[in-house]
């Protein structure tokens, strides 16, 4: 299935460049910031997947637009994607087997509680193949226009970071804390592995276009959102990915 999702979105962008005349064709790039944040699936939802909050990241891309008619172009697009999210505070994480032994002969809890930052950073290769749409105000070099389209990503890093020192507890109240005193928290651990590295999702986006010859700024605005379960695991619950996308760049028409 991930094969043929991909078969498509490369079949559906070679078709788009061998049909448009190559005098509309335009070479962009465009950089800005990625504010993503990583939402809890309907179910499975457990304390691991559950509150996180919004962070920054890099964003930027290489795209080329096929103009077909005034109104409508094709854009496909290589784009680097800051992915994740983050937490401060009192959080949830699985009890660690040194300290499950302290709860024998009775059964560990599932979750122990403590208090530190984490933050989920995940960088994704976002292939999207957008339409787009766009309106000249009159003889105005400023132009309005809005596209959105299907993307494949691919996950390139993932890597948890944490930091701070904080004393285990045992509820997520933080008042019953374990023997022992504060503990560091401060690691950047590879997870990789334990996310899947495919995903599907859309991509949509407004923005102005100001053009000086067969050149052109623009400032967009717009936002991703992927489709599937990025984690491998269960007992890690199910997350998606998501980020709202803020770029300025530039872009030369090649011919007419």
């Amino acid at each position: 299935m991930k094969k043929a999702i991909v078969c498509l979105v490369f079949t559906f962008t070679f078709f788009s460049l061998y049909t448009v005349d190559a005098q509309t064709f335009t070479l962009g790039l465009r950089g800005g910031i990625s504010i993503p944040n990583l939402t809890a699936g309907s179910n499975n939802r457990n304390p691991l997947n559950t509150g996180y909050s919004s962070r920054l990241g890099p964003d930027f891309g290489l795209f080329g637009e096929f103009r077909l008619s005034k109104l409508f172009s094709i854009q496909p697009m290589l784009e680097y994607s800051s992915q994740g999210g983050k937490k401060n505070g009192l959080q949830a994480i699985t009890t660690p087997d040194e300290l499950a032994q302290m709860f024998q002969p009775g059964p560990a809890p599932a979750y122990l509680y403590a208090n530190y930052k984490s933050e989920a950073k995940l960088n994704y290769l976002l292939i999207p193949v957008l339409a787009k749409f766009g309106w000249n105000f009159n003889k105005s070099p400023v132009r309005f226009y809005a596209d959105a389209g299907p993307f494949a990503g691919f996950l390139l890093s993932a890597h948890q970071v944490t930091s701070g020192q904080s004393e285990f507890y045992t509820d997520p109240a933080g008042t019953q804390p374990l023997p022992g005193g504060p503990q560091s928290f401060n690691a950047n651990t590879d997870v990789k592995s334990s996310l899947h590295t495919f995903n599907v999702g859309l991509e949509a986006n407004i923005g102005f276009n100001y053009q000086l010859g067969q050149s052109s700024i623009f400032i967009e605005g717009g936002g991703n959102f992927g489709f599937m379960n990025i984690q491998k695991y269960a007992k890690d619950g199910k997350n998606n990915t998501g980020a709202a996308v803020a770029t300025i760049g530039y872009s030369y028409r090649f011919g007419k």
